[in-house]
């Protein structure tokens, strides 16, 4: 086990971990850290706490030390330069005329560098504008494309529920997210729909997929043979969110009728569930083979 403390650099960005250095470092204090890039300011967002070593990424760097007043100044000063420094770069980008979108700018803390975030449908030789920054700012010049998520996290904004966007608000990492979250979750596919400002699927698809997926392990799909306490039937029609089943069942000389039941109420007789994990011993799960007396049920209540 390794004692470390989590640092974030940006506001809900990535949290890194750092070597506390036998100083006593409190949540929300800032402090200067050593990084790859050199000395950077950051804000403690984790407390001094034990991980285990594979959870750790090596070489681990050191806490300097805890921000003191004029840490704090120079910080304040660097990103008010940013905004000096942005203009600046806007206007380069038009006078050497290239296909590029500048994002964000950021001084790191000791002023070593200055990097340049900007967006682009495809590669841009961008080495002419590098000197002409470099001329201007007399110090290192970095710039780094990113790609739309990024960008979005960057500027931040109101996505379609109305609410901050969760990845300027409070994401640290983006997690993947597929289209076929959204057809589990009987989303539409329409694009506009399931898309976030971005144009890339939504984050919030994954927030309720674990859960979808742990109640379609039991709920039977449409078609399946089940038993019940009124008898077997089929099931006609399920519903996630309710965790309930529609099942249409037949007495003796009596009229077909749809009855719904709680998820837990039934059990599955013949058919397949609406999901379910495969497993090394599993070859494929949509197999289910029907008895003699399943098929006669099935021929029962076949609709006319």
């Amino acid at each position: 086990m390794i004692k470390v403390v989590g640092v974030r650099f940006k506001k809900s960005g990535k949290i890194y971990y750092f070597s506390p250095n036998d100083l006593e470092i409190k949540v929300d204090n800032y402090v200067i850290v050593e990084t790859i890039r050199g000395t950077e300011f950051g804000h403690c967002v984790i407390g001094p706490k034990d991980v285990e070593d594979k959870n750790i990424v090596t070489p681990l760097k050191n806490v300097l030390r805890v921000a003191t007043q004029e840490d704090i100044n120079i910080n304040t000063e660097n990103k008010e330069k940013q905004d000096k420094a942005f203009s600046i770069c806007v206007e380069k980008i038009e006078n050497h005329v290239l296909p590029m979108k500048l994002i964000d700018v950021e001084y790191t803390f000791d002023n070593n560098k200055i990097i340049f975030y900007f967006t682009a449908e495809g590669r841009v030789d961008f080495r002419e504008l590098v000197k002409d920054l470099a001329s201007v700012f007399r110090t290192r010049i970095e710039l780094r494309q990113i790609g739309v998520r990024d960008e979005a996290k960057m500027i931040g904004g109101l996505g379609p529920c109305g609410r901050p966007m969760c990845c300027s608000s409070f994401l640290g990492d983006f997690a993947p997210v597929s289209i076929k979250m959204a057809k589990e979750q009987n989303l539409s596919l329409n694009p506009s729909k399931i898309s976030g400002i971005c144009g890339r699927l939504m984050c919030c698809l994954n927030y309720e997929q674990d859960t979808y997926e742990t109640i379609k392990q039991k709920l039977p799909k449409a078609g399946s043979i089940v038993k019940t306490v009124e008898g077997k039937g089929v099931v006609v029609s399920n519903n996630v969110v309710k965790e309930i089943v529609n099942v249409k069942l037949k007495k003796k000389d009596e009229e077909e009728y749809i009855k719904t039941f709680s998820m837990h109420e039934i059990d599955l007789i013949s058919g397949e569930y609406e999901y379910r994990e495969l497993d090394d011993s599993t070859e494929d799960i949509n197999i289910f083979i029907d008895s003699e007396e399943t098929k006669e049920f099935k021929e029962i209540l076949k609709k006319d």
